[in-house]
């Protein structure tokens, strides 16, 4: 018996992770000879959480595992894709088709949703959090407050949408990097003095790991900061505040005293990192405040999730919906120099960009053909600069 709740890799791919009335659909469809009934299914959503007009798809690494061997052929837009719930014209935008056999398939919809609405809710997050920090370090400190089966894939949905770095040591093995951090406040609580427990890590870690001293455990914020900055002069790279809401008052005031203090004492060198209820609401402010890097844990971790769903929209070449969806296989077409987007049934041809006149091209690309891996296999370094890319040239708020 597992001694953790999570399913195998074997369950996963399974479909023993499904909903039990795909089970029941694919014995009712066994029974009347209709499992080999060829459909085409997308991938969409109605609208996103708390109003934000993109999202950020993520989650595709473990699709097309998902799908491998399994006879049918998977369309998406590339992983790392912003894209709102609607084009230009107000139609639902497809993320992702799948054209086979239902019988083969309907029973991975479970699983399938749940690879890509919670991976595509923290990465976008994470270029929300991004495209208001800008060049700011950001690094994610959220696994805490997930079930730890989920650390790997929070984390490299972190890197993608745009953080430099996680504190996690199976996040950072997955997306290939060194873990990012310094010392809790227990490290300091167990020495019982902050400059004792600050000259001991500075000691015994590696040169490599960059000493940055956590300042509120004991004494107020700005004192030990300058306490820091005293004790290990030159070796200090810089001071975290991860200040306890009962204790923040005015918080970037409190940044914005520590950074005048450091810098009339000849510290300017030194870095200012915030932690501990950062979010998307509350980042630009410190920004703004002179802070130079953020550890976001909980909003991150907990990102909303994204609401796709998965419906058919045609039978042997015969389009079909349920109400409220638009029936028929349909292309994506997207104008590279805006972004703006264009759904139209597949037969139609190539549209001009509606907002800017300029050529678009198809956004869905084929992961899986006949059950076999044909793309999706990009590295998370170029997943994140395509994200980048993109951060660039769409604004936060339509």
């Amino acid at each position: 018996m597992r001694k953790f709740n999570v399913a195998s890799d074997e369950e996963i791919k399974s479909g023993g992770t499904t909903d039990i009335y795909f089970v029941r659909t694919s014995q009712v469809l066994r029974a009347k000879g209709l499992d080999g009934t060829r459909v085409v299914a997308e991938v969409t959503t109605g609208g996103l959480p708390e109003r934000w007009p993109w999202g950020v798809l993520c989650g595709l690494d473990e699709v097309v595992a998902l799908f491998e061997g399994c006879p049918v052929d998977v369309y998406a837009l590339p992983e790392g894709t912003i894209f709102r719930p609607q084009d230009h014209f107000g139609n639902r935008l497809p993320v992702m088709v799948i054209d086979g056999p239902y019988g083969k398939f309907c029973e991975l919809e479970t699983p399938l949703l749940g690879l890509i609405c919670q991976a595509s809710g923290v990465a976008t997050m994470a270029a929300r959090l991004r495209k208001l920090a800008w060049e700011k370090l950001l690094v994610s400190f959220g696994i805490r407050r997930v079930h730890p089966a989920l650390s790997p894939m929070i984390d490299r949905a972190a890197y993608i949408g745009g953080f430099d770095g996680v504190s996690s040591l199976s996040g950072a093995k997955k997306i290939g990097k060194e873990p990012m951090g310094t010392m809790p406040h227990a490290l300091i609580v167990v020495f019982g003095d902050q400059v004792k427990a600050w000259k001991a890590f500075d000691q015994v870690i590696p040169r490599e790991v960059k000493r940055v001293a956590l300042v509120d455990t004991y004494f107020d914020e700005k004192a030990e900061a300058l306490m820091a900055a005293e004790a290990l002069g030159e070796n200090l790279w810089g001071v975290r505040l991860d200040t306890p809401s009962s204790r923040r008052g005015n918080f970037s005031e409190i940044v914005k005293e520590i950074r005048w203090e450091l810098n009339i004492r000849g510290h300017k060198k030194v870095k200012i990192i915030v932690s501990g209820g950062i979010n998307d609401q509350n980042i630009s402010e410190l920004v703004k405040a002179g802070v130079d890097g953020f550890g976001i844990g909980t909003s991150l971790s907990n990102a909303p999730t994204i609401d796709f769903a998965l419906d058919i929209v045609e039978i042997n070449g015969r389009p079909v919906a349920k109400r409220g969806k638009l029936g028929g296989r349909k292309l994506v077409w997207r104008c590279r120099k805006c972004l703006e987007d264009v759904v139209l049934p597949a037969r139609e041809r190539r549209p001009r960009c509606p907002v800017c006149g300029g050529r678009t091209s198809p956004l869905l690309v084929p992961l899986i053909k006949e059950g076999k891996i044909v793309s999706g296999q990009e590295s998370v370094d170029e997943i994140r600069s395509y994200v980048l890319s993109q951060l660039k040239k769409i604004p936060m708020v339509d």
